[in-house]
């Protein structure tokens, strides 16, 4: 309410009436006055004197008038902030994959609309993620997984991730066209670590296929698993994003691994309760393409 009287205040200090003051501001002239003598006995100074038919500020009130220029220029500078939502921290949740090849690109265009916002990035598996985005302890999670849906999320299926089995030039799969569950026979498997859900997938697939395979090396590090694959040390499941450049280098063969279970899609989800801030909902505008184009 002080915010008010002080408005108040500063118009009939600049204007030295009360009855200019009530009229540019659009109140009755009762209210100004009212307004003003609340102020006075707040700071339990007198603020204003009569002089002829003038008002004029007494040495208090001449102190007030800073002050309340000062919150005037403060206020209205908040306002502004807020309203744009320029600043801050977006915390995002999400797996290495998608965060070493899908993001940077898609971070640079958020950068260049929101210079001051602050990204943090978040790694973890999807029950990690999903969790936190419930608690509120992440603004965003991005999954890769087949649809997901929860009745307290937002879900956004971002695009499709194709998923391909990953070898050396020279092994025999290198020339498929496409792999099937029971190609992977006996092959040795270079697997990512526990709890990755293409990971699960595959070893459900194989399992209800009883395809028999040897679980050669399992790592957390999706450039140890392609190294391990360079070297012939096995062949691995991973998405095809994540092998671009050395496809383009010929380093590695990449082939489709076709299964009705094998469909995976990159997803973004938030809260249902989540406020959308200007720079979150910036966000999520540029990452389902509105302003951006997909690689």
């Amino acid at each position: 309410m002080e915010l008010t009287y002080l408005r108040t205040f500063r118009e009939v200090a600049k204007w030295g009436s009360y009855t200019r003051a009530a009229e540019m501001l659009g109140y009755a002239q009762s209210s100004v006055t009212t307004q003003i003598q609340k102020l006075e006995e707040s700071y339990g100074v007198v603020l204003l004197e009569r002089y002829g038919r003038a008002m004029k500020l007494t040495m208090a009130g001449e102190t007030l008038l800073q002050y309340a220029n000062d919150i005037h220029r403060l206020h209205e500078e908040s306002k502004e902030a807020v309203s744009k939502q320029s600043k801050g921290t977006l915390s995002i949740g999400t797996i290495e994959t998608l965060a070493a090849f899908y993001l940077p690109s898609r971070l640079k265009a958020y950068r260049h609309q929101y210079p001051e916002v602050t990204v943090a990035i978040q790694p973890g598996n999807e029950p990690f993620i999903i969790e936190s985005v419930k608690e509120g302890a992440l603004d965003i999670g991005i999954i890769l997984d087949p649809p997901f849906s929860d009745p307290e999320l937002e879900c956004r299926i971002l695009r499709e991730e194709p998923l391909v089995i990953i070898a050396s030039p020279d092994h025999k799969l290198a020339g498929h066209s496409e792999v099937h569950a029971g190609d992977l026979e006996k092959e040795s498997l270079i697997m990512t670590e526990d709890g990755c859900t293409y990971r699960a997938m595959l070893l459900k697939v194989l399992k209800g296929n009883q395809v028999s395979y040897n679980l050669a090396y399992e790592f957390g590090n999706l450039e140890a698993i392609k190294q391990c694959v360079t070297y012939g040390l096995g062949i691995a499941l991973l998405p095809r994003i994540t092998v671009a450049e050395e496809l383009s280098k010929g380093q590695l063969a990449a082939i489709p691994f076709v299964h009705e279970e094998c469909r995976f899609y990159t997803q973004l989800i938030y809260s249902k309760r989540k406020w959308k801030a200007k720079a979150f909902e910036g966000f999520l505008e540029l990452i389902s393409g509105a302003n951006y184009q997909n690689d």
